[in-house]
């Protein structure tokens, strides 16, 4: 589905949503380069929430620019398909092949402030992501494996524990409501 038209169909689940969703289309209407690293005050990234059958456990991987656990995903670099992009991103981080789509579309969109940084040696200036979370369901017997480019290790890890994973502040919020929303899944 087109990012434009599946970003107006998104029901947000509150301000934070509704407000970032409109700065999401908006950027589209406006930078024909928002969908890759050229945009250097803004770009989009596709994650994934991803959780176990029984809904009690949470799939991240301990990424290395972060030092931290954290949820899947990456950079849409030109790609629009951002449904595609997390699958490969899950695939990538994790090994992990086989998901389930939980959500009929998009779970939650956020627009992320990051820090500079490094990547790879290459000082990377402060940005947004305008970041489009899928939400997946994934068998806790599938074989996982990291990917030593981008983290150290992949762990399933008891809901109840996911958002302390994190040394961030503002991802509390974001891994906090992302658990909350699973309440309403069927």
């Amino acid at each position: 589905m087109d990012i434009v038209k599946a970003l107006e169909e998104f029901t947000p689940f509150n301000d934070q949503e509704r407000s970032d969703r409109e700065i999401m289309l908006d950027a589209i209407a406006r930078y024909p380069d928002i969908f890759t690293r050229d945009n250097a005050l803004a770009h989009f990234t596709a994650s994934a929430w991803i959780v176990n059958p029984a809904r009690d456990k949470i799939l991240m991987a301990y990424h290395k620019i972060f030092d931290e656990w954290a949820w899947t995903g990456g950079h849409a670099d030109g790609e629009r398909d951002l449904l595609a992009v997390a699958r490969r991103e899950v695939e990538e981080e994790t090994g992990v092949r086989n998901l389930t789509l939980l959500s009929d579309g998009i779970y939650a969109v956020e627009t992320v402030p990051v820090d500079f940084h490094y990547r790879r040696g290459v000082f990377v200036s402060s940005h947004l992501h305008l970041d489009v979370c899928y939400l997946f369901e994934v068998n806790e017997n599938e074989k996982l494996r990291a990917n030593e480019l981008e983290n150290t290790g992949v762990k399933w890890i008891p809901i109840e524990d996911s958002v302390a994973q994190t040394k961030e502040a503002k991802m509390i919020p974001v891994y906090t409501k992302l658990n909350e929303k699973l309440k309403y899944i069927k």
